[in-house]
């Protein structure tokens, strides 16, 4: 887990709600703080940010919960070969 993929997140997020109170692992759909819309803008963002591809067997809530889950989920997504 990086602590730099984490400050990118949170600062992503803070754009849109208080983070400063928000622990790594607080769930974001649970506090109410995600649309189904900002969903979609939160994935986009992952492969913007990271330079990744999030593919349809990505999409599972348990890997945008979080701040801690986002950055689980970029470091796999990051340290997976791309095939070429």
């Amino acid at each position: 887990m990086s602590t730099d993929n984490r400050a990118r997140i949170a600062e992503y997020l803070s754009r849109f709600f208080p983070v400063h109170d928000l622990k790594a692992d607080d769930d974001i759909f649970e506090l109410g703080f995600v649309s189904s819309v900002f969903a979609m803008r939160l994935v986009s963002f992952v492969e913007h940010e990271f330079g990744i591809t999030v593919e349809n067997e990505d999409l599972e809530l348990e890997y945008f919960c979080s701040i801690a889950a986002l950055d689980a989920f970029v470091a796999r997504k990051l340290s997976v070969p791309v095939p070429g």
